[in-house]
């Protein structure tokens, strides 16, 4: 009754995947069971600084430097390495040379939070219309849409001049190259396969881990 089959992609490759969501829980509650208070307060500054960036990134620099701005109980910069090992883990954050992003699963699972809690900065990608947070803008002022990068990549491939698919103008961003993988996930262009408009199968675990 409060379980849902989501759909979603991610945002570094492309990936397609399906994660079991339990809708009874509300913003991070889910996480109360296996984190403290204070780290989940850091979760959640951690959350604060990489959807407010321009990159969708956060480096470990400037989260280490929470440890002292924390309400709930200060912690120690060694404490916070432990936590945001966890984090990873337990795949709520991707890290990747000391840059921290938001997980599928944790985009996933938690999209109606961050559609509250960051309304004003949250847009959904032009192309697959889901939360971009690891994305590029259009430079339009009137304009502004978003795209992830290997939504980039499959729209502009074979295009000979890049432009917006809303406002036309030119697209100034670098476009990415398309790896093998990706080049596999149908462009919008292109017909979905019928794998990927079927339902998922009932036999999936009762559980919310991501599975592709």
């Amino acid at each position: 009754m409060f379980m849902q089959i989501r759909k979603g992609m991610s945002e570094e490759d492309g990936q397609q995947y399906y994660a079991l969501v339990n809708l009874a829980d509300t913003e991070i509650t889910r996480m109360a069971s296996d984190y403290s208070d204070n780290e989940l307060e850091l979760f959640r500054k951690a959350m604060d600084l990489i959807v407010e960036s321009e990159n969708g990134m956060a480096c470990s620099t400037d989260i280490l430097n929470l440890a002292d701005k924390l309400q709930s109980k200060k912690m120690k910069k060694k404490e916070v390495e432990g936590v945001l090992q966890r984090l990873v883990v337990d795949k709520w954050l991707c890290e990747k040379n000391g840059e921290y992003t938001l997980s599928t699963r944790c985009i996933m699972e938690m999209e109606q939070y961050i559609r509250n809690m960051y309304q004003d900065l949250v847009k959904l990608c032009n192309i697959c219309h889901n939360i971009a947070i690891q994305s590029q803008m259009c430079e339009n002022p009137s304009c502004g849409i978003k795209m992830h990068v290997p939504c980039v990549a499959r729209y502009f491939r074979g295009r000979t001049e890049p432009h917006c698919p809303a406002c036309n103008e030119f697209w100034p961003h670098e476009i990415p190259v398309i790896s093998r993988s990706q080049s596999q996930i149908p462009s919008p262009s292109q017909p979905a396969s019928s794998k990927e408009n079927s339902a998922p199968s009932t036999k999936t675990p009762r559980s919310s881990r991501l599975r592709k």
